[in-house]
């Protein structure tokens, strides 16, 4: 039996909160009859903003509070960026639904009174993602850490005396500051994470999945399986850096992944294709043959 309100739990940030809306939105357009409301939570992640993620414990940082309100039964959805989710999700809290996916690129922010980059930019970025790929495109780029949501880090850029910063546009696009954007990056020259641009519905196995059957998109649980299959088998989901993007063609998928050596601290860029309903397992067998090559 559907209950008669949905609380929709989210970080609260103005995007999380956006993005919620998004959820919601579809909600009550599929389903007038139910009342819906967003609950909003600040989660350790977005308290702790003077050390990288890889210091205080990964992106699991940012779904731990909303993990625990949906087993306590606080809320019933949990609406996060697919990016920010861990690779190992709890078996009693799946992801019942991927959104359509948004603009999945990286974009380049200048700070305010910039039209070009200077010689030698300080780009605020604490995603050693990000880092290794915009050192292949501006060789003399140097880098300062930089963490918070978006309105944090715009502010940052003036305030530290930042050239720039690199952010998602998805994130971008649903705050509508798209205008911000100086330089959107090609997925070749800048793979960006694993599920960037989709949003995932979490909630309880109980839960009624068909509350969210219009809501859940095809093509992005597809590229989603095989963008967090090929990151899973890499690391677990740790703090080296890795990248994975797919894109759906008819009932093909080609996938693209980024392998990260430790050894020397070198990175390779490779491709796979191959039919839709092997996702998973197309992200575990690039990420297996990258590895076993060596990146070569």
């Amino acid at each position: 039996m559907m209950k008669s309100k949905i609380r929709i739990g989210s970080r609260d940030s103005r995007l999380a909160i956006a993005q919620a809306e998004i959820i919601r939105n579809g909600i009550q357009r599929n389903h007038p009859e139910l009342q819906t409301e967003i609950v909003t939570m600040k989660t350790t992640g977005d308290r702790i903003l003077g050390k990288s993620l890889e210091a205080i414990g990964g992106k699991g940082l940012f779904v731990k509070e909303l993990d625990m309100a949906l087993r306590d039964g606080r809320i019933d959805l949990a609406v996060h960026s697919l990016k920010d989710v861990p690779m190992e999700v709890p078996e009693d809290l799946p992801i019942l639904a991927c959104g359509k996916r948004e603009d999945p690129r990286d974009v380049l922010v200048y700070r305010p009174g910039l039209t070009v980059l200077p010689e030698s930019p300080l780009v605020g970025s604490s995603s050693r993602r990000r880092m290794l790929q915009m050192k292949a495109l501006y060789k003399d780029v140097r880098f300062q850490g930089i963490r918070g949501n978006v309105q944090t880090r715009l502010k940052k850029l003036t305030e530290e005396g930042m050239d720039a910063t690199i952010l998602a546009a998805a994130g971008l696009n649903r705050l509508g500051m798209r205008n911000l954007a100086a330089r959107y990056f090609s997925v070749e020259e800048m793979l960006p994470a694993a599920g960037q641009g989709i949003l995932a519905v979490q909630g309880r196995k109980d839960m009624d999945r068909s509350l969210l059957k219009e809501i859940d998109d095809a093509d992005s649980k597809a590229c989603a399986l095989a963008e967090r299959g090929f990151v899973r088998e890499l690391n677990g989901g740790c703090t080296l850096p890795a990248a994975a993007h797919a894109v759906r063609k008819g009932g093909s998928l080609i996938l693209f992944g980024l392998y990260y050596r430790e050894e020397d601290e070198s990175w390779f860029k490779d491709r796979i294709a191959g039919a839709v309903w092997e996702a998973g397992e197309l992200g575990k067998r690039l990420a297996c043959r990258m590895r076993e090559r060596g990146g070569a």
